[in-house]
């Protein structure tokens, strides 16, 4: 498993109900900006340049789950953890926790594909295996 990627999120007005609350799909805007970064850093580019890149056209979720342990509120400042535990042969498992003072909020695992032009559907995209220098570039997030 790569080593925790790490950041930190504030807890806006926008994202809660009228009681201050998160609302909960909230927390998936947060995990997937959590995703983008991750990949950023491992590959040391943009999302935009690492798209041109790798000549792809995303990486979409094709499963997750969460747990919800404590609530979070509006103000707070919370801490993502993001790792990529597993990579195989077209698709990849992140996990992610985040934290409130420390402590466990959340936690949430998904399922992405890599995914390319469908080369005999342009209106489609397909699975394609995940190119063996991203898999080492994250392996080297280990260290």
């Amino acid at each position: 498993m790569s080593k925790f990627v790490t950041r930190t999120e504030r807890i806006y007005w926008g994202d809660c109900d009228p009681a201050g609350i998160i609302y909960f799909p909230r927390y998936f805007d947060m995990l997937d900006r959590s995703t983008t970064a991750m990949f950023e850093q491992a590959l040391g580019m943009t999302k935009i340049q690492f798209l041109k890149a790798y000549k792809f056209h995303g990486y979409p979720m094709v499963d997750i789950r969460a747990r919800f342990i404590r609530t979070t509120t509006f103000g707070d400042e919370v801490v993502i953890e993001t790792a990529v535990p597993e990579f195989k042969r077209s698709s990849f498992n992140i996990s992610h926790r985040i934290l409130k003072n420390g402590e466990v909020a959340v936690e949430c695992s998904e399922t992405r594909v890599w995914v390319t032009k469908d080369p005999n559907d342009p209106d489609k995209i397909t699975p394609t295996p995940v190119p063996l220098e991203i898999t080492g570039k994250f392996a080297r997030l280990r260290q």
